[in-house]
Protein backbone atom coordinates (compact mmCIF):
# COMPACT_ATOMS: atom_id res chain seq x y z
CA UNK A 1 0.00 0.00 0.00
CA UNK A 2 1.72 3.67 -0.54
CA UNK A 3 1.98 5.65 1.80
CA UNK A 4 -1.10 8.03 2.86
CA UNK A 5 -1.19 11.76 2.84
CA UNK A 6 -3.82 14.61 3.84
CA UNK A 7 -4.57 17.18 1.21
CA UNK A 8 -5.58 20.55 2.71
CA UNK A 9 -6.20 23.47 0.33
CA UNK A 10 -7.07 27.10 1.29
CA UNK A 11 -8.96 30.09 -0.55
CA UNK A 12 -9.11 33.29 0.63
CA UNK A 13 -12.27 34.51 0.63
CA UNK A 14 -15.89 33.42 0.66
CA UNK A 15 -15.81 34.35 -3.03
CA UNK A 16 -12.94 31.99 -3.91
CA UNK A 17 -14.11 29.22 -2.27
CA UNK A 18 -17.53 29.29 -3.94
CA UNK A 19 -15.73 29.97 -7.66
CA UNK A 20 -12.92 27.53 -6.77
CA UNK A 21 -10.45 30.08 -8.15
CA UNK A 22 -6.96 28.80 -7.09
CA UNK A 23 -7.99 25.69 -5.67
CA UNK A 24 -7.92 23.18 -8.37
CA UNK A 25 -4.51 24.49 -9.16
CA UNK A 26 -3.66 23.79 -6.17
CA UNK A 27 -5.38 20.20 -6.18
CA UNK A 28 -3.38 19.41 -9.37
CA UNK A 29 -0.03 20.57 -8.00
CA UNK A 30 -0.53 18.33 -5.01
CA UNK A 31 -1.74 15.33 -6.96
CA UNK A 32 1.33 15.69 -9.48
CA UNK A 33 3.17 15.18 -6.40
CA UNK A 34 1.80 12.62 -4.65
CA UNK A 35 1.88 10.35 -8.33
CA UNK A 36 5.69 11.43 -8.77
CA UNK A 37 6.43 10.78 -5.01
CA UNK A 38 4.14 7.39 -4.81
CA UNK A 39 2.34 8.59 -2.69
CA UNK A 40 -1.73 7.95 -1.80
CA UNK A 41 -4.02 11.03 -0.52
CA UNK A 42 -6.30 9.78 2.00
CA UNK A 43 -7.93 12.56 2.66
CA UNK A 44 -8.99 16.08 1.32
CA UNK A 45 -9.83 19.12 3.55
CA UNK A 46 -10.31 22.79 2.01
CA UNK A 47 -10.49 26.10 4.31
CA UNK A 48 -12.66 29.30 2.59
CA UNK A 49 -11.42 31.62 5.40
CA UNK A 50 -12.40 35.31 5.43
CA UNK A 51 -12.08 37.95 7.75
CA UNK A 52 -8.44 38.96 10.24
CA UNK A 53 -7.24 36.36 12.50
CA UNK A 54 -6.91 33.75 10.07
CA UNK A 55 -3.87 32.33 11.14
CA UNK A 56 -5.48 31.16 14.68
CA UNK A 57 -5.83 27.57 14.53
CA UNK A 58 -9.39 27.98 16.09
CA UNK A 59 -10.49 29.99 13.04
CA UNK A 60 -9.23 27.53 10.85
CA UNK A 61 -11.31 24.40 11.88
CA UNK A 62 -10.45 22.86 8.31
CA UNK A 63 -6.84 22.37 9.41
CA UNK A 64 -7.46 20.94 12.87
CA UNK A 65 -9.39 18.35 11.25
CA UNK A 66 -6.32 17.34 8.50
CA UNK A 67 -4.18 17.48 11.43
CA UNK A 68 -6.83 15.17 13.24
CA UNK A 69 -7.10 12.87 9.89
CA UNK A 70 -3.39 13.30 9.35
CA UNK A 71 -3.02 11.89 13.07
CA UNK A 72 -4.95 8.66 12.32
CA UNK A 73 -3.37 7.59 8.99
CA UNK A 74 0.18 8.29 10.44
CA UNK A 75 1.05 10.45 7.34
CA UNK A 76 2.23 13.99 6.71
CA UNK A 77 -0.30 17.03 5.29
CA UNK A 78 0.70 18.12 1.98
CA UNK A 79 0.23 21.61 0.75
CA UNK A 80 0.77 22.70 -2.71
CA UNK A 81 2.56 26.20 -1.56
CA UNK A 82 3.76 27.36 2.39
CA UNK A 83 1.36 30.30 1.91
CA UNK A 84 -1.75 28.29 1.84
CA UNK A 85 -0.92 27.27 5.56
CA UNK A 86 0.59 30.67 6.31
CA UNK A 87 3.09 33.53 6.05
CA UNK A 88 3.21 33.90 9.88
CA UNK A 89 5.95 32.60 11.18
CA UNK A 90 4.60 32.26 14.68
CA UNK A 91 2.09 30.62 13.38
CA UNK A 92 4.01 27.87 11.32
CA UNK A 93 5.98 27.19 14.19
CA UNK A 94 2.62 26.58 16.40
CA UNK A 95 1.80 24.10 13.78
CA UNK A 96 5.31 22.11 13.94
CA UNK A 97 4.49 21.82 18.02
CA UNK A 98 1.79 19.74 16.48
CA UNK A 99 4.24 16.60 15.87
CA UNK A 100 2.32 16.54 12.42
CA UNK A 101 4.99 16.71 9.50
CA UNK A 102 3.92 18.78 6.90
CA UNK A 103 5.07 18.70 2.92
CA UNK A 104 4.97 21.30 0.67
CA UNK A 105 4.43 19.85 -2.62
CA UNK A 106 6.27 23.47 -4.81
CA UNK A 107 9.65 22.96 -2.19
CA UNK A 108 9.93 19.17 -2.68
CA UNK A 109 9.72 16.47 -0.52
CA UNK A 110 12.91 16.79 1.29
CA UNK A 111 12.46 19.97 3.17
CA UNK A 112 13.04 19.61 6.85
CA UNK A 113 11.20 22.11 9.87
CA UNK A 114 13.75 24.46 9.97
CA UNK A 115 13.64 25.49 6.34
CA UNK A 116 9.65 25.90 6.51
CA UNK A 117 10.48 28.22 9.06
CA UNK A 118 12.99 30.09 7.14
CA UNK A 119 9.94 29.94 4.12
CA UNK A 120 7.57 31.38 6.39
CA UNK A 121 10.14 34.41 7.39
CA UNK A 122 10.48 35.11 3.82
CA UNK A 123 6.93 35.21 3.06
CA UNK A 124 6.08 36.82 6.28
CA UNK A 125 8.81 39.81 5.00
CA UNK A 126 6.62 39.74 1.95
CA UNK A 127 3.78 40.46 2.93
CA UNK A 128 4.92 43.90 4.83
CA UNK A 129 6.59 44.74 1.72
CA UNK A 130 3.46 44.45 -0.33
CA UNK A 131 1.58 46.08 2.39
CA UNK A 132 4.28 49.04 2.67
CA UNK A 133 4.29 49.55 -1.29
CA UNK A 134 0.59 49.77 -1.03
CA UNK A 135 0.34 52.25 1.49
CA UNK A 136 3.29 54.13 -0.97
CA UNK A 137 1.33 53.98 -4.20
CA UNK A 138 -1.81 55.39 -2.01
CA UNK A 139 0.57 57.85 -0.90
CA UNK A 140 1.37 59.06 -4.20
CA UNK A 141 -2.13 58.85 -5.15
CA UNK A 142 -3.20 61.55 -2.97
CA UNK A 143 0.30 63.83 -4.06
CA UNK A 144 -1.33 63.90 -7.46
CA UNK A 145 -4.37 65.06 -5.76
CA UNK A 146 -6.65 61.83 -6.42
CA UNK A 147 -9.27 61.94 -3.79
CA UNK A 148 -8.88 59.13 -1.39
CA UNK A 149 -12.18 57.96 0.86
CA UNK A 150 -15.81 57.96 -0.07
CA UNK A 151 -18.87 58.89 2.80
CA UNK A 152 -20.72 56.42 0.97
CA UNK A 153 -18.35 53.53 1.97
CA UNK A 154 -17.02 50.49 -0.05
CA UNK A 155 -14.56 51.81 -1.97
CA UNK A 156 -11.32 52.18 0.02
CA UNK A 157 -10.61 48.34 -0.84
CA UNK A 158 -10.96 49.68 -4.56
CA UNK A 159 -8.55 52.42 -4.24
CA UNK A 160 -6.50 50.58 -2.79
CA UNK A 161 -6.08 47.77 -5.05
CA UNK A 162 -6.09 50.58 -8.07
CA UNK A 163 -3.29 51.54 -6.30
CA UNK A 164 -1.47 48.45 -6.15
CA UNK A 165 -2.13 48.04 -9.75
CA UNK A 166 -0.53 51.28 -10.63
CA UNK A 167 2.41 50.39 -8.45
CA UNK A 168 2.62 47.32 -11.53
CA UNK A 169 1.85 49.89 -14.53
CA UNK A 170 5.67 50.25 -15.92
CA UNK A 171 6.53 46.33 -15.49
CA UNK A 172 2.45 45.38 -17.16
CA UNK A 173 2.62 47.95 -19.90
CA UNK A 174 5.30 47.04 -22.00
CA UNK A 175 4.06 43.91 -22.27
CA UNK A 176 0.53 44.30 -22.22
CA UNK A 177 -0.02 43.08 -25.82
CA UNK A 178 1.08 39.41 -24.79
CA UNK A 179 -1.46 36.97 -23.89
CA UNK A 180 -3.02 36.70 -20.44
CA UNK A 181 -1.15 33.72 -19.55
CA UNK A 182 2.17 34.86 -20.19
CA UNK A 183 2.06 38.15 -18.59
CA UNK A 184 1.06 36.34 -15.84
CA UNK A 185 3.89 34.45 -16.03
CA UNK A 186 6.01 37.01 -16.53
CA UNK A 187 5.07 39.00 -13.61
CA UNK A 188 5.19 35.45 -11.25
CA UNK A 189 8.79 34.87 -12.35
CA UNK A 190 9.54 38.55 -11.38
CA UNK A 191 8.57 38.24 -8.23
CA UNK A 192 5.32 40.08 -8.47
CA UNK A 193 2.75 39.11 -6.22
CA UNK A 194 -1.05 39.69 -6.46
CA UNK A 195 -1.85 42.43 -4.13
CA UNK A 196 -2.80 39.85 -1.63
CA UNK A 197 0.37 38.13 -1.84
CA UNK A 198 -0.40 35.32 -4.30
CA UNK A 199 0.55 34.02 -7.76
CA UNK A 200 -0.74 35.82 -10.83
CA UNK A 201 -3.17 33.95 -13.22
CA UNK A 202 -4.76 35.06 -16.66
CA UNK A 203 -8.33 36.05 -14.37
CA UNK A 204 -5.80 38.23 -11.96
CA UNK A 205 -4.16 39.62 -15.24
CA UNK A 206 -7.42 40.17 -16.74
CA UNK A 207 -8.42 42.24 -13.63
CA UNK A 208 -5.12 44.49 -13.59
CA UNK A 209 -5.31 45.54 -16.84
CA UNK A 210 -8.96 46.44 -16.49
CA UNK A 211 -7.58 48.43 -13.45
CA UNK A 212 -4.74 49.93 -15.63
CA UNK A 213 -6.98 50.53 -18.77
CA UNK A 214 -5.09 48.79 -20.94
CA UNK A 215 -7.65 46.20 -22.62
Amino acid sequence: MKPRIIFYGRVSTARQGRSALGLDAQREAVTRFAKAEGLQIAAEFVEVETGKGHDALDRRPKLAAALKAARKFGGPIIVAKLDRLSRDVHFISGLMCEKVPFVVAELGPDVDPFMLHVYAAIAEKERRVIAQRTRDALAAAKARGVKLGNPLGGTANKQAANAYAESLRSVVEPIKDLSTRRIAAHLNEGGHTTQRGGQWSSVTVMRLLDRLKLR
